[in-house]
């Protein structure tokens, strides 16, 4: 994923972002060892429950987003906030 990121980001922008790159490589360490320790401690109907849950949280995010329109249409968000 980080890498697929990376290269989509790369190919959009003409350039590589270090500082993303970065990010996703160690978000993703990071979640993986957590993810194999949660995984170990829950049994399997447990992880489908709740890989179940984060795919409807995403479909109802996703449409809410189409339905709602946007507080403005063309903004710039730079740190964090929208100009």
């Amino acid at each position: 994923m980080t890498a697929y990121t990376t290269m989509v980001q790369a190919a959009t922008n003409y350039s590589v972002d270090i500082v993303l790159a970065t990010i996703l490589m160690v978000a993703g360490v990071i979640g993986a060892q957590y993810g194999v320790r949660v995984g170990q401690k829950l049994r399997g109907e447990q992880l489908r429950a709740l890989l179940a849950l984060l795919v409807l949280a995403v479909g109802i995010r996703l449409a809410i987003a189409l339905v709602v329109p946007p507080d403005d249409i063309y903004s710039v968000v730079v740190g964090g906030f929208a100009y």
